[in-house]
């Protein structure tokens, strides 16, 4: 026995150390056991000096079942001893069941690296989180836990479907090897790199693309442009088909632009110029400024007839009314892409072009500025490099195409690296919530709910899943949707990040696990110990001294909190510090 209860104060009990056992080694963070008659009660020794100890109880053993969390508490005159192997398998999960399948994990230092395994439903069947400085063992945790996902060959996911969105590109030596296990495994790289011919670049086909993620791509940032995306994507299903249809949309929206500047009410000088600016830019091989009237004893043309008489007024301002409603077509209908066809960044260009006439934008300097900016920013995607990532070569449907990501020469791929390296932060943020809703979409439309598990491991996550301008603008932000309802469709995601305060206050508060590594900046410790669920004052301290390689882990998968020791990863990702001493000498 090592001593006799003191003092009981709500969770704390006060241990007086008895003489057999002072200046035995230190107890502090170990675990003790309160023995009543008909059941346990576990502690973790929080102080331990040389008279007495201070233990935080933990929860109860009962029926040779541990219970987190505790209702009753021990008697003044119960014994406490220290905890024995067997109690130690109970509350730290290592009891095997049945019908359950479970994954090494690590060691706990404290306990002469005693193994500790984990239900893999009751982690990877949640959203998780890991959070550290850098340097404190991120990367090479999770490369560990996922290369011990696949290290039993008598037991393989191979329906797994991982992918790693690789802010670094640290990970393809990690898991290149993956088929040397079986082979019903396999790895799959995509880069971002444009100029690297050995490895698929990342693409997505532009038609897979809806209103919102138009809006991300543009960087929308004003309810008043989302109509004018709305119109585009509209008209991109017709422009993108045969040239005669095209025409007649076109004509249409000209014509009706037109109307609407020449009854506008504003000067004949005005009108004339308002009229020119539209045909100059907008014009088809029926509607332009040389198109030809023609009527009786005379032929002009449509620039002809913009002339402004002696009295400062458009004279033909009729027969132009009556000549340009000829193009409109009453009853055509316009509706959003189904995802049936292809198109690419110039048809959708095209679109823009006519959305921006169509929504009448040209007669409002404020909408016009807005809607300007999206115009804008497509003419740069368009001619930058960053068009390439949009660039499909053949049609394929969501389904196709997802299957698609993770099929290798070796057949299904159970990880997929996608290696975002190579574009700024801005574009791979976007990127990011692209794929993230496109996997969302697909895992909510199966028949059979749940039925084709996808987890998203995101690398940097504070750069994502952010509390930003999406929940304004669009009414969701993708990640937390995803971690408010993905759970139950089978969409999970896993949150590495050094900046934990600046994710999504959402997307963490429905995280269901955390391994934290060393942590020292008061912002992010403050923020940990304010949002993540069930954290103590004494873990957050524990943070702060945490050896490389070493975290704190807790929630679902964990009954209560523990330390524990990852094994170096084998082989590990390029995630090491550089080697300055053998650069320099």
């Amino acid at each position: 026995m090592l001593g006799k209860i003191t003092a009981i104060e709500n969770n704390v009990v006060e241990v007086a150390l008895s003489e057999n056992v002072k200046g035995v080694k230190n107890l502090l963070n170990f675990h003790v056991v309160f023995d009543e008659e008909k059941f346990k009660i576990v502690g973790e020794v929080k102080d331990f000096m040389a008279d007495k100890m201070v233990v935080t109880l933990l929860g109860e053993i009962v029926n040779n079942v541990f219970l987190s969390g505790t209702i009753r508490r021990p008697s003044l005159d119960t014994p406490c001893r220290v905890i024995n192997k067997e109690e130690l398998d109970l509350i730290v999960g290592n009891i095997v069941s049945p019908n359950s399948k479970r994954m090494y994990l690590g060691t706990m230092p404290l306990y002469d690296n005693y193994p500790i395994s984990i239900d893999i439903n009751h982690f990877f069947a949640q959203h998780f989180s890991i959070f550290g400085n850098t340097g404190s063992g991120k990367s090479y945790s999770i490369t560990r836990i996922l290369q011990n996902l696949f290290s039993n060959p008598n037991s393989l996911p191979q329906k797994a479907k991982i992918f790693i969105f690789d802010a670094y590109g640290e990970y393809h030596r990690a898991f290149n090897n993956l088929n040397s296990i079986s082979p019903s495994l396999s790895f799959k790289t995509y880069t971002t790199n444009l100029n690297f011919p050995d490895t698929d670049i990342l693409k997505i086909p532009l038609w897979f693309l809806g209103v919102d993620d138009i809006a991300l791509l543009l960087g929308a940032d004003n309810h008043i442009q989302i109509p004018i995306i709305e119109k585009a994507l509209k008209l991109v299903g017709v422009f993108a088909q045969e040239e005669e249809k095209v025409i007649v949309y076109k004509n249409d929206i000209i014509a009706r632009a037109l109307l609407d500047v020449l009854y506008s009410g504003n000067s004949a000088g005005q009108i004339r110029d308002h009229l020119i600016a539209i045909l100059t830019y907008f014009k088809t091989k029926d509607l332009s400024l040389d198109t030809k009237l023609v009527q009786p004893g005379y032929v002009r043309t449509l620039r002809q007839c913009l002339v402004i008489d002696k009295d400062g007024k458009l004279h033909e301002i009729q027969l132009i009314s009556e000549f340009l409603s000829q193009f409109i077509k009453e009853g055509l209908e316009l509706s959003f892409p189904d995802g049936s066809f292809a198109y690419n960044l110039d048809h959708l260009k095209d679109a823009f072009d006519f959305a921006l006439i169509s929504e009448g934008v040209l007669n409002s300097d404020k909408v016009y500025d807005y809607a300007n900016i999206l115009k804008v920013r497509l003419h740069s995607l368009i001619n930058s490099d960053y068009r390439k990532y949009f660039e499909y070569d053949q049609y394929i449907t969501k389904e196709q195409y997802i299957r698609r990501l993770s099929t290798s020469i070796n057949g299904d791929a159970q990880i997929i690296n996608f290696n975002i390296n190579y574009i700024d932060d801005r574009f791979a943020k976007t990127i990011t919530k692209i794929f993230a809703k496109l996997f969302y979409d697909f895992v909510v439309a199966l028949d059979q709910k749940a039925t084709y598990p996808i987890h998203l491991i995101l690398e940097e996550a504070h750069r994502y899943v952010q509390n930003d301008n999406d929940q304004f603008l669009l009414g969701y932000n993708i990640f937390d949707r995803i971690t408010k309802e993905g759970r139950k469709y089978g969409m999970l995601l896993g949150l590495i990040s050094q900046r934990p305060s600046e994710l999504s206050e959402t997307a963490l508060s429905q995280c269901a696990n955390f391994l934290i590594f060393k942590m020292v900046h008061p912002k992010d410790t403050e923020y940990v110990r304010n949002m993540v669920p069930n954290i103590t004052n004494e873990i957050v301290e524990k943070l702060k001294t945490l050896q490389p390689g070493t975290c704190i882990a807790f929630g679902s998968a964990f009954k209560i909190p523990i330390v524990i020791h990852f094994d170096l990863p084998d082989p590990a990702p390029e995630s090491s510090n550089t080697d300055i001493s053998k650069e320099w000498f």
